[in-house]
């Protein structure tokens, strides 16, 4: 039988638990995402199959105490799973986040373009150490931070900025449509209840 010979218990089971392990703690990294972003319907989802996987392979884990390739596979599986699942998120990019721009010089034309792009802005008049400053905050989706700051460069090449994540917020402008539409974190997802 397959499951006594060699190429089975060497190569076969190892990569199973290897692979197990790659998907469950990606899916941990994504749910812990998910709920450091404030989507707290999506993370149950996520838990409930990680934690099928990984059931799954430490009961291969337990059956196969004396072979060594599995524990070498587990630990390379949680390692490989961490990158695996950081890659995912980026690609995904969900989530919003705030920029806030500080610059000293004429920032008239990178508000100008912000708005343009459809970004909402909100500029308040600040005091530097060096002197009066214009503080620029805008609220994006992740995927737009990019643009924000290619833009930020652009138009005021010397300008401070910063980002952060945004856990939750009642509405955005989406800067994709080019229209100044309004973004709801929650769309992407369609678990937002009608008439709310």
């Amino acid at each position: 039988m397959i499951e006594n010979s060699a190429l089975f218990n060497w190569v076969l089971l190892p990569l199973a638990i290897y692979f197990a392990r790659v998907a469950d703690v990606s899916l941990g990294t994504m749910r812990i995402i998910t709920l450091s972003r404030g989507l707290k319907r999506i993370a149950p989802i996520l838990g409930f199959v990680e934690m099928l996987i990984w059931l799954l392979a430490i009961r291969q884990i337990f059956n196969n105490l004396n072979n060594p390739a599995c524990f070498f596979a587990y630990a390379a599986g949680f390692a490989s799973g961490i990158y695996t699942g950081m890659w995912i998120e980026e690609r995904v990019a969900i989530g919003l986040r705030v920029v806030r721009i500080i610059t000293r010089f004429d920032a008239g034309n990178l508000i100008k373009a912000l708005m343009e792009s459809g970004f909402g802005v909100t500029t308040i008049d600040g005091q530097g150490s060096t002197g009066s400053v214009k503080i620029i905050y805008t609220v994006v989706q992740r995927k737009d931070v990019a643009t924000v700051t290619a833009m930020s460069k652009k138009y005021n090449p010397k300008s401070f900025y910063s980002i952060e994540d945004v856990k939750q917020a009642s509405e955005a402008i989406h800067g994709s449509n080019n229209n100044g539409s309004i973004f709801k974190p929650t769309h992407f997802l369609k678990f937002e209840k009608k008439g709310k």
